[in-house]
């Protein structure tokens, strides 16, 4: 269903009176963005460390593949250049918002979740030794826990490996743009376009290049990776599906607010046609009691 029905419902047309409506969705997403920022002053749970534990902790400490900053462009920016370019060809600013706002929630819930297990698990990274112990000295003798030594930032990073963030993020992020396209591509629609399947897959394909590289470089164990995977999959289906069908539904193309509206406006009309048919009646009825 084109949304040319709607009338090319657009930003300028009704662009605030969405934002207005979901007023309260954007108040919680700040919000979300603040419990975001807090959890990562907190300390995290500094696990024990034994002797014995040593070798699963003692990989090499690298850089990051994928940075930080990255993050953010891979999972929430390049799919918002995505649902840009698909506005500007249908006009549809209930796609446009949904897709934006529906994604950030995706992305900042999960954030949120990932933090507060990691500062509650308190799981040493691979590369935890040499955080610890940058000149290779360690232990206390007495307690047989480690003693760090090391920058203490570098340190309070060391205990933050379950999950990894930078998985679930991706997969928030990028798990939701491949719902959305599988909607949009109808890739349910029982005509056996297996092309399709591999649009919707490649989003998947690169939040799981972004998850292996955190193993690559020595920052996540394999199943923090595949937790957070996980995780930011799952809050990426429950978010997308909030807005928008499923992609096998007839009307997946679209947001829940677009049939919404054209509903209303259907209605709006068959009462506009319905009032103009009986006013001729009612003015002739109008007209016999005068006479």
């Amino acid at each position: 269903m084109p949304a040319t029905q709607l009338g090319c419902h657009t930003i300028g047309s009704h662009g605030i009176k969405l934002a207005r409506f979901h007023l309260y969705d954007w108040i919680i997403l700040i919000f979300l963005a603040v419990v975001y920022g807090l959890s990562n002053i907190i300390e995290p749970f500094h696990r024990f460390v034994g002797r014995d534990m040593l070798t699963d902790v003692s990989y090499p400490l690298k850089g990051n593949t994928v940075p930080f900053w990255a993050v953010p462009l891979i999972a929430i920016v390049l799919p918002w250049v995505i649902f840009g370019g698909i506005y500007f060809k249908n006009k549809n600013v209930y796609d446009l918002h949904h897709g934006i706002l529906g994604i950030l929630y995706s992305v900042l819930i999960t954030a949120v979740i990932t933090d507060a297990i990691k500062n509650g698990v308190g799981r040493p990274r691979p590369d935890f030794f040499w955080r610890c112990f940058p000149d290779g000295k360690n232990f206390n003798n007495v307690t047989g826990d480690v003693i760090c030594h090391g920058e203490r930032s570098v340190i309070k990073e060391g205990y933050k490996s379950f999950p990894s963030g930078h998985a679930s993020a991706a997969f928030a992020g990028l798990g939701f743009l491949a719902w959305y396209l599988a909607g949009k591509l109808k890739a349910f629609n029982r005509e056996g376009h297996i092309a399709k399947l591999c649009l919707v897959f490649l989003p998947l394909l690169v939040a799981s290049l972004v998850a292996v590289s955190r193993v690559d470089d020595y920052w996540h164990h394999w199943q923090d990776v595949f937790a957070g995977g996980i995780l930011g999959l799952t809050v990426a289906s429950f978010c997308y599906l909030q807005f928008f069908p499923y992609p096998f539904d007839a009307d997946a193309i679209w947001p829940h607010a677009h049939f919404q509206q054209l509903a209303e406006s259907q209605s709006n009309s068959n009462a506009a046609v319905a009032l103009r048919d009986t006013s001729p009646m009612l003015d002739s009825m109008e007209s016999g009691r005068r006479l």
